[in-house]
């Protein structure tokens, strides 16, 4: 009999989180969906080929989406794998602070509550039942290596967020538990935060990477792959010339 395997997608009801959740389902995942829009959640869990979970949620309120978190958990038969997806990116050039508060909350306070509450969910999981550690996986962005005008709130938080797995990775170092995490740092892809059309991509294709990249147990992915070159870019030239070209 085949193993039922889970994921979670934290931001399904749009974007890469979506095109991933419907990647997951077609490869045999049951998926549990989370997201503000429910009635959207619900349609999309209706096309998909295998079971799914609906569960509404706003990181923004970090206490409630995590007890929404080990709710959704508690009710699938296996989850084997989390994704958090969930962002915000609205540019900001007059620095309005409901703007740039907004980006902090969801981007690194609803991140952060999410991704320690999987990591601690996989803990307790592995501890009590003696079966997988579980697999975590952090949609950051390119934009984490750099600073622009206009989207600083947006390129630091998803500093904080590559920053934030690289951290969780070097703690499971040191823990018996073999939680495998994931950094995916895509760069334009055609979804509603898309700010250029530059080597952009759909979110399907998106999504197929991250998908091969979790079969592969990356801890860290480009996507597309090409914008591995960008990222170089930013680490070897001078921080001078850096703020000339921006």
């Amino acid at each position: 009999m085949t193993e039922t395997r889970g994921a979670i997608v934290v931001g399904a009801s749009s974007g890469i989180g979506e095109a991933l959740a419907r990647t997951l389902a077609e490869e045999g995942y049951e998926v549990g969906l989370t997201a503000r829009r429910t009635e959207r959640l619900r349609q999309i869990g209706t096309e998909l080929p295998t079971k799914s979970y609906v569960a509404t949620m706003d990181v923004t309120n970090p206490e409630d989406a995590r007890a929404g978190f080990f709710e959704l958990a508690d009710a699938m038969l296996s989850v084997d794998l989390v994704v958090v997806s969930a962002g915000v990116g609205d540019a900001n050039h007059d620095l309005e602070w409901e703007t740039e508060r907004r980006t902090i909350d969801v981007n690194v306070r609803g991140f952060a509550a999410i991704a320690t509450a999987a990591v601690s969910y996989f803990e307790e999981t592995s501890t009590s039942t003696g079966g997988r550690d579980g697999h975590l996986v952090g949609i950051s962005s390119v934009a984490a290596r750099f600073g622009t005008g206009g989207t600083q709130a947006y390129n630091a938080s998803k500093a904080f967020v590559s920053t934030y797995l690289e951290g969780l990775r070097s703690r499971q170092r040191a823990r018996e538990s073999d939680v495998r995490i994931t950094t995916v740092e895509p760069g334009f892809v055609d979804t509603d935060l898309a700010y250029g059309t530059f080597w952009d991509c759909s979110p399907e294709t998106a999504a197929t990477q991250i998908a091969r990249a979790i079969r592969k147990g990356r801890t860290h992915v480009y996507v597309t792959r090409r914008w591995r070159l960008i990222a170089w870019f930013f680490e070897l030239v001078p921080s001078r010339i850096i703020r000339r070209l921006l």
